[in-house]
């Protein structure tokens, strides 16, 4: 599996932000993960990468545990964060060189993954610039080229639309479409287009459990919207 979360737990005092979830994502897959805020799917996506420890349960990616083997499990991750950490005075082409070396990545092979992940994320105009200079929807293009650089196996987003117009979301989700042409992905959003359009499968998850983990072809079956089913089992019909 390229993900695996088995009872996994992670607890704050009296609350269980998750609660002894499992799921797995196999090789290839695109799913969407979905929940109202505070559910706990940026919990979930900080203890795959290893940001967070869980405080029960175990996760693994690429078959490295997230605990027991970290860097090895981080090597295979390309994650972009809810709130995408990018260093503002830098230029985007000296960003991703200096993210490109804490990969472990240099000289010419850095050189042309540098060049391939521009013109995959269109970035070819802008990458003379200064971060800070650039719309949101550009910045967002800078830090998926950087979660791609190091082409990792698995790809973890949070909320990658967050924020954008119409027309950014489209040009963001076409990038996830064709960087998820042969990896693995899970992205978490709250927008059921994005879901419909790209996904294989969708979790859903509910005050830290998950209630639901269909294709998205049997939850069509049910004759339901994606949002209907969504309200219905997070309690919001």
């Amino acid at each position: 599996m390229s993900i695996q979360v088995t009872n996994l737990s992670k607890i704050y005092g009296a609350q269980r932000a998750i609660d002894n979830i499992s799921f797995d994502l196999k090789p290839g897959e695109i799913v969407g993960f979905l929940g109202p805020n505070g559910a706990g799917k940026s919990t979930t996506m900080k203890i795959l990468t290893g940001y967070l420890q869980p405080t029960s349960g175990n996760a693994s990616v690429s078959g490295f545990d997230v605990l027991t083997q970290p860097m090895p499990a981080r090597r295979a991750i390309g994650y972009l964060p809810e709130h995408n950490p990018l260093y503002l005075d830098m230029y985007v082409k000296e960003f991703l060189q200096f993210s490109g070396k804490l990969y472990g990545i240099s000289g010419a092979t850095l050189k042309t993954r540098i060049s391939e992940v521009i013109s995959m994320c269109g970035l070819e105009v802008e990458q003379h610039k200064k971060i800070g200079q650039l719309s949101k929807g550009y910045r967002q293009r800078v830090g998926l080229a950087q979660s791609f650089l190091h082409d990792p196996e698995v790809l973890i987003l949070d909320e990658p639309t967050t924020g954008l117009d119409p027309n950014q979301i489209l040009e963001i989700r076409e990038l996830i479409r064709t960087a998820g042409s042969n990896k693995t992905v899970l992205f978490s959003t709250h927008i059921m287009q994005e879901v419909e359009a790209l996904c294989d499968r969708v979790i859903i998850i509910n005050k830290g459990k998950v209630v639901s983990d269909s294709s998205l072809d049997t939850l069509r079956q049910s004759g339901e919207s994606l949002e209907a089913i969504f309200r219905k089992l997070t309690g919001n019909q």
